[in-house]
This record gives C-alpha cells, structure tokens and sequence, in this order.
C-alpha cells in the first residue's frame, strides 16, 4: 500500500492547502512543502530497494477479468524520476513562495501544483497501462489549470487551451495504442509487457500499437510537429514553467519512451519514427531558441531541443544510447530548472523578460548572475559540468551510429550543428542579459531577491558542477540503476569520467563550441536574416486553420441536426435506431421465429396485457391533455409493477411501484407551470411522417424482442443464486446482485442519480416562471391548500413509513426490499408531508440542503469498497458474518449493509433535493398570485 499512499499524498494534500490557504498565504506554502516531504518520507524507505536489484510490484484488484488493477512499480527508472518530481516539486513549492505576488492566490496554486504532482507519481509508479493513461490524462487536466493560474490574462488562457488540446488527443491515441498493446500481450501489466517483447515485435498489429503510442509520446513530450504549444505554455507563472520543463510534464513523455523501450525498441520502424522525430526537434528548437527575444521563450525552445536530443538517444535503439538518454535525462532536470528559476528571478526584480531590455544585470544581482551563467554553461555543454559528460556520450554514439545507419558524416554533422546552435543561444542568454552595456528602460531597478528565492537555484547549480567534476561517485549509482530499469537487461559497459582521450566525441565537442560562439558572433546577419524570411514561418498557423476547421464542422453538423425542436431530435434518434436495427437483417436468411416455446396464456396475464396497450395507446391519445395523459402513463407504470409480480420479481414490482409513485407527483408539481392542454400540431404532413415512424420503430422494436424471445439461451441466474448465500451472505439474490456482484454497477448508478439531483437542482436553483392564477374553466384556486384531514393523517403516516422503509432496508439482504426500494419509499413519505402542509413545514424539520446526505450516501458506499482493499480483496468486495445477540440469537452483519445504507441516503437526498427546490417555486408562485 506504501506505493499508493505516496501517490494519494499530493491529492489529499490539493484539499489541505487549499484549507490553509484560508489562515494565510505563508501557511499554503508551508502545507504544500508538508505534504511533499510526507509523500518522499513514504517512498525512502524503498528507495534502497532498486539499489539492491528489487523491482518492488504493489497490487490492488480493481475488475481482474478486464485487466483493470491498481498496480505500482518501483523499479530504477521510477525511483530517479519519482526522485525527481518530489526533490525539484520541493524546491518549486519554496521558490513560489516568493515568486507568488500578494494578488495571487497561494492555496490555489499550490492545490493545483499538488494535483500535478500526484497525476506525475501516479504516472512514473504504475505497473497497470491502463492506470498509467488515466494518471497521463490528469497531468493534462491539472497542467491545464496551472498554465492558465492567471486567468485574466488572454495568453494563459489560449497557451491552457492550446496545451490541453494537443496533450488530450495526444492521450487518446495513447490510450487505443495501449489497449492494442494488451491485446497482444493479454495483460497491462508492465511485467509481462517486457516478458512478451518479441511478441509484441512481430505482431501483425506492432505497427499501429507503436504508432499510436509514439504520438501519445511526442504531443506530450512537445516533439515535432507538435512542438508549437510547449512555447505558449510559458503564459503560466514561472514556478510552474520551471517544474513543467525540468521535471514532469514534457518529460512524461520521455518518460515512457524509456519506460517502454525494453517492449517495442530494436526495429526499424523504432528507429526511423522515434529518431526522426528526434533529430527534427533537436534541430528545430535550437535554431528557434537562438532568435527568441523572451527569455522563458528561449529556455522554452532550448527543452524542445534536448527532449529531441534525449527522444534521438532513444531512437537509436542500443543500450549505450539508452543509458545516455537516462543520463540526459538527470542533467536537463537540474540546469534547465535552475535555468527557469532564475529567468524568474530577472523578471521578478527587473520586471521584463525581453532580452532586447535586458542588459548588465551582472551589476545589480552579481550572485545570481554567477548561478544563471553556471547553469546556462552545463546546458551548452561546457567541460566541469554534467550537461558536457551526457552531451559527450550523445556525440559519441551518433559517431558510432553513422557507420552503420546513416553513413559517412552527414549524422555527426546535424548533431554537432545542433550541439553549435545550443553553444550559441546560451551565450546568448549569458551575453545580453548580464553583460552588453546597461539595461534599456526597465520597469524597475533590478537587485538581488529574497534570500530563500535563491536556494532552490543554489542546490542545482552546486547539483551541476558536482556532477560534471565527480560524476561516478556523485549520480553513477543513481544513472545505473535508473538505465537498468529502463534497459531491463545487464548493463553495458561504460565509464563516467571527465577524459575519455582523443576521440570523435571530444572532437565534436570541441568544434561545438568553437562554432557556437561563430554563430553568435554572427548573430546579427543572422537575426536579420530571420526577420526577414523566417519570422512568419509559424506552427500556430496550421493549428489554428485546423482548430478554426473542426469548429466550422461541428457547427455545421449541429446548425443541420440541431435546430432546437424536441421533436426533431426524437425523429432523427428513432431513425438511426431504425436504420441500425434493421441492417443486421439486410440479405439474412435467418428466420424471425425461433424454436423455443412460448408461455401458456391465461386470462389474468391477458387482461394485464390487454390494460397495458390501452393504457399506452392512451397515453398517445390524449397527450395534448397533460392531466390525463400523466394519469394514464402511470396506470402504465402500475401494470408494469403487476408484471414483475406475476414473474416473482417482488424486488423489482416494489422499485417500479415506489419510482411511479415518486415521478407521479413530481410531474403533477411541474405541470402546475405548464398549460393545461398542449399545442395541436397543424402540419398533417409531418404528423403523418412521425406516425409511420413510430409504427415502423415500435413494430420493429416488438420484432426484435420476439425473435430474441422466441430463442433458447443460456441463463446465468444458476450462478448467482448458487453463490448468493456462500458468496455474498444474502437470500434475495436481486440485492446480492446489486451491492456485491454487480456493485460497482450500483454505485455508478448512484452517482448518475445524485448528478441528476443536483443538475435539476441548478436548473430551478435561480429559475423563475409564470403559471396561471386561475385553471382552464376560470376557476381560482382553493385558498385552504392544506387540508386538515389531509395534514392530520399525514402526521400519523410519516413514522409508519419511516418504520416500514427502515424495515425494508434492514431485511433487504435477505428478503425483498433494500437501500433503494427503502430510499424511495422514505421519498414518498416526505413527499406526503410536502403535499399536506407545505414546503414551509419541510424546511422547519429538514435541512436546507440535502447536498451534504447525497455526498455522504456517495462517500459511505465508496468508502465501503475501499475498505476492501485493506485486507487484500478487490474494490466493492462484501463481506459478512454471524453475531450471537442476547434474547435475539443468531444475526447476520454483512458490509453490504453500509454499502446499501449509502444507496438509501443518495435516493433520499436527491428525490428530497428535487422536492424542496420545485415546492419552494410552486410556494414562490403561490405567495405572488395572493398578493
């Protein structure tokens, strides 16, 4: 369970800091540091395991059959990036602390920042890939709201949006990637997704799976061409950028790339998908990084270039590469972060990003000037720092890779030039912000921040020159067993060391750096240049055609479809049910009629049959007549009840009956507001169409259940009432069903009805409507809405009721009855009282807000199938046992009862819910047609 409470932390931790942002704004930040450090203190324990060759696998049952399972890993590759999230999210959380200005709500941001952080564990733990597509989804729904945290501003808004949407369809085709992936294999487990690794190569279905996992892998790790929205991203604050580029977020992405390169790497298609895109976005985002005048535009374009960079290494399909993409990987986390903090820092004190201001700031904050240069140095690659150790294994593998891949020079050439471009915009950012003359009308004299602002930055930077001077002592145990985890075979043979001699990669290197500082001292023919011809050259475009497209399309299909007529809709649904129906049958020979016997008809079953299409018909007849109508369709509804009787299904006649009564007088209460007759539709045409349809649909549906009916079938009841009393503690199998064996179906339909109940009650929450002051024959209404007789034997019925549904939920175990049969009939007699004395009594001897009973319905049957878990079992899995009472004997408790429990106060609180809010606006009606 230690996996999984280390997951849950930051999300219990989201609702924590959002409390105490309410005590203060220091007090947010100092919850959120909590929490964090709380989720660490969780997984050090384990930490050691990795190191010792243990791969630790958590499991909790969720649906087995279906693959479905909460299942986490630690292994080498989730410890370093588990390490990652919560190490740099704890310098995150104190760096914004001071970065947040007094306008800014601190509990909002850190609640945010902490369910970012929670969907990121959850990504780099999990065992399940199912599991793992439901945490990648959160981290696009949580990173949504952190780009968009200052929601005044337009490009927040539009970089959240743009961000989600690319992200999200990235997530879809991740996700039909990830079910052909368990198609292959049988399992989503990660296990025996590595075991399964030359299946899955040679399945016909390989090219697909990678395909559509690889887009899922670079939308979210920002690879071209779906670079264009990580720059846009840089609209959030810049604690938030900081954290996105160095830790989480884009690298998810490069994340599973490693996580599953044991499973689909070593083939071509491997190789030319991963490293092509790779190669494109190293290049890409360098050149685009050296001509950006924003500062976080061009730390932005720079993670582009070294995701492509860490994406290529991947690609390249050999262990050594894998193992520099790792160690890669531990180098951009720790001086692109820092880089990011003390972006904001300038911002912060000199109140601009533009690099075209910003000059000579090594006069005004000298110290963090040495921090930012330190850091821009290991990102371009410099010797005594780390970024120049994994930049060197890069090289020397594409040397290596040229001679058997790409051939001759060409290879080498592209990375060295890129390996140039990165020498060049980090001078850049080194030259022009803190040398270059004096500062060009800032908004404010810069200096030196906070002294706690600095810290987060300190650490990386001393992380970077420790590093790069003493790798195999410093990060080499943690690069092993990371790349180990990642490779999931023996390690290849390398050495971290400062000199490896003469060799191409040295001589890359070299020449790097010397056409890295070429290029920026060409960067003034080059800017021109680029201003230009290339300033317009812009991926936006194409999104925003295809954007502007899609929404063209669906307003077209919705203006054609959609044209506000109830019955337009009705038509259209009928038609395509119709037309669906009917195609299986096209060209069939099957017959209609099958071999099994019908039931003997008797004259009861006759008359109910008889009285069951009257009423309908009926129905249809007067539906102009509200009234009648309404009445007529509850006779209907009481047939259907005598039905369930005549097949001994008393649990289901006592719902149908219960649910008629309760929907009956609802419906009479809104038909108060109604006309008491409907308009009579004047186009015979069109009348006569939607005749013929219902006749065609109707007959057709009666069709279908005769050929159905009329055929044997296997009954899986057998089963269920076998194992009702040994599996489930129950005699009413009907009750088994619904809070044991189907129980994850119940609570799912409660959730739908406390939904309901609560969007009905935000649609007359602030609704006001007119209704007649007088019925059809100009008669006022009586004045004595309470009748005495009435009001006097509703106080006699409502403890009756309240006994008899307390009674009903208790037994339901074992006779008919059960939370919702016992929920509705408690609905029936509030709604008695309402009826004899009004909404006014209601609200004396009830609670305004029946919210918090729907909330707590909810929570207790959930929480009934978490507690499952504590003793090994699958979610929602009852349990039951005998107790020996004095005077009353031998008793049953089963845990179904809590989770029935639940059920009955969500049916209570929803149907009580709907009462109040349509009584309080018949009342409303009322008070003003009196006065």
């Amino acid at each position: 369970m230690t996996l999984f409470l280390a997951v849950l932390t930051p999300f219990f931790g989201a609702a924590l800091v959002a409390l105490a942002a309410h005590f203060g704004r220091v007090r947010a930040a100092w919850t959120a540091g909590a929490v964090t450090l709380t989720a660490l203190a969780l997984l050090a324990p384990l930490f050691p395991l990795p190191f010792a060759g243990d791969t630790l696998i958590q499991q909790h049952d969720w649906v087995p059959a279906l693959g479905l399972n909460l299942a986490f890993r630690l292994d080498g590759l989730a410890l370093l990036f588990a390490g990652l999230i919560l190490g740099i999210g704890l310098l995150i959380v104190v760096y914004a602390r001071y970065y947040l200005s007094p306008r800014d709500s601190m509990g909002r941001f850190y609640a945010y920042l902490m369910l970012f952080m929670g969907s990121m564990l959850g990504i780099v733990l999990s065992e399940n890939l199912i599991q793992l597509v439901v945490f990648w989804e959160l981290t696009s729904l949580s990173s949504f709201l952190l780009i968009s945290y200052w929601q005044h501003r337009e490009e927040a808004r539009q970089g959240a949006r743009m961000a989600l949407a690319v992200t999200g369809l990235g997530g879809f085709a991740l996700l039909g990637g990830v079910l052909l992936l368990g198609h292959i294999v049988g399992s989503y487990e990660l296990s025996d997704v590595f075991a399964a690794r030359e299946m899955i190569r040679t399945h016909p279905l390989y090219g697909p799976t990678l395909t559509l996992i690889l887009l899922g892998v670079f939308t979210k790790s920002a690879q071209f061409p779906f670079h264009f929205w990580l720059p846009h991203a840089m609209a959030a604050p810049t604690p938030v950028s900081a954290y996105l580029h160095s830790a989480t977020m884009v690298k998810a992405g490069v994340f599973l790339l490693a996580r599953l390169y044991p499973a689909l790497s070593g083939t071509p298609e491997w190789f030319w998908l991963v490293s092509g895109a790779g190669l494109a976005t190293l290049l890409l985002g360098a050149y685009v990084a050296l001509f950006k005048h924003d500062l976080k535009g061009l730390l932005a374009y720079s993670t582009i270039s070294h995701l492509g960079l860490i994406t290529l290494l991947f690609g390249m399909s050999t262990p050594l590469a894998a193992v520099a993409g790792v160690f890669h990987i531990i180098n951009h986390a720790t001086f692109k972060a820092s880089l990011f903090m003390a972006a904001g820092i300038i911002d912060h004190e000199a109140g601009t990003r533009d690099l075209r201001r910003l000059s000579g700031l090594w006069h005004y904050m000298p110290y963090t000037a040495t921090l930012a240069m330190v850091a821009a140095a290991a990102m371009a690659g410099v010797p005594l720092l780390n970024g120049f150790l994994s930049k060197e294994m890069f090289f020397a593998e594409a040397a290596l890779l040229s001679e058997h891949r790409l051939g001759g020079w060409v290879f080498p050439a592209l990375v060295t030039l890129a390996g140039a471009l990165a020498v060049a915009y980090s001078l850049r950012f080194i030259h022009q912000v803190f040398f270059n003359g004096k500062p060009t009308d800032l908004p404010r004299t810069p200096h030196e921040p906070p002294r706690w602002m600095k810290v987060p930055v300190e650490i990386l930077v001393v992380l970077c020159l420790v590093v790069g001077i003493v790798p195999a002592p410093t990060v080499g145990p943690l690069l092993a067993v990371a790349a180990a985890g990642t490779l999931q075979a023996p390690l290849p043979e390398y050495h971290l060391a400062l000199w490896h001699g003469l060799n191409p990669a040295l001589a890359m290197s070299l020449l790097a750096l010397a056409g890295g500082v070429t290029i920026y001292r060409l960067r003034r023919p080059l800017f021109a240049l680029q201003e230009r011809y290339l300033e317009r050259v812009d991926a936006r475009v194409a999104y925003n055609m295809l954007l502007q497209g899609l929404f063209s399309l669906s307003g077209w299909i919705t203006r054609a479809l959609d044209t506000g007529a109830l019955q337009r809709q009705v038509f259209l649904v009928l038609l395509a049910a119709l037309g669906l129906g009917v195609a299986p049958w096209l060209g069939s020979t099957t017959p209609l009629t099958g071999t099994r016997a019908g039931l003997a008809l008797d004259p009861v079953s006759l008359l109910a049959g008889a009285s069951l299409v009257v009423a309908a018909f009926a129905t249809v007849w007067y539906h102009r007549q509200r009234l009648v109508a309404l009445i007529t369709l509850g006779v209907v509804g009481l047939v259907v009840a005598l039905i369930f009787v005549k097949f001994s299904a008393p649990d289901l006649a006592l719902t149908q009956l219960s649910v008629e009564v309760v929907t009956i007088v609802l419906l009479l209460l809104a038909l108060y507001f109604l006309p008491e007759r409907a308009a009579r539709e004047r186009d015979a045409a069109r009348l006569w169409r939607d005749g013929a349809l219902a006749l065609v649909a109707g007959g057709g549906a009666a069709l279908l259940a005769w050929a159905v009916l009329t055929r044997p079938y296997e009954t899986i009841a057998g089963y269920f009432i076998a194992n009702s009393v040994p599996g489930g503690g129950g005699k009413n199998v009907v009750n088994v069903i619904l809070v044991d064996f189907r129980g994850y179906d119940t609570l799912g339909e409660i959730t739908v009805l406390a939904l309901a109940g609560l969007g009905i009650y935000a649609l007359l929450d602030t609704l006001r409507l007119d209704a007649p002051d007088r019925d059809s024959a100009g008669r006022a209404w009586d004045r004595d809405r309470h009748p005495l007789i009435m009001a006097t034997l509703s106080r006699l019925l409502l403890p009756l009721a309240l006994l008899v549904a307390v009674f009903i939920l208790l037994r339901g175990h074992n006779q008919p009855g059960g939370g919702f049969i016992a929920g509705l009939v408690t609905a029936v007699a509030l709604i008695l009282q309402y009826l004899a004395r009004g909404s006014t009594h209601l609200h004396e001897r009830f609670p305004a807000s029946t919210q918090p009973l729907i909330a707590a319905g909810l929570g207790l049957a959930t929480l009934t199938g978490l507690a499952s878990w504590a003793f090994g079992y699958p979610f929602l899995t009852s349990t039951f046992g005998h107790l020996v009472w004095p005077v009353v004997g031998d008793f049953e408790l089963a845990s179904a009862m809590a989770f029935d429990l639940g059920v009955f106060l969500v049916v209570v609180g929803a149907t009580l819910l709907i009462l109040v809010k349509l009584g309080a606006l018949h009342d409303s009606r009322i008070r003003k047609a009196r006065r």
